[in-house]
């Protein structure tokens, strides 16, 4: 597993305010090998495990939060 870079903290707060509307978004991410993958889902939950962020998705999907490139059209800002 390549090194997890955090993601912005106003970011995340917004991933948490979507996982609260229990609204589905479009999201936009990298997978595992390197491939953009766009998706249609709801934020069901944003867990740590291992000292990396995923979200989990209503479609069983876990993806890492420092592989997505965009959320509901709003990209993925440079951590602080």
């Amino acid at each position: 597993m390549d090194h997890y870079q955090p993601i912005s903290c106003d970011f995340y707060d917004e991933l948490e305010a979507r996982a609260t509307l229990r609204r589905s978004c479009p999201i936009e991410f990298r997978d595992a090998s390197g491939q953009v993958q766009t998706t249609e889902a709801v934020i069901k939950d944003l867990y740590i495990r291992s000292k990396v962020e995923y979200m989990l998705l209503s479609t069983g999907l876990d993806i890492r939060l420092d592989h997505l490139i965009s959320v509901d059209g709003k990209p993925l800002p440079k951590a602080c």
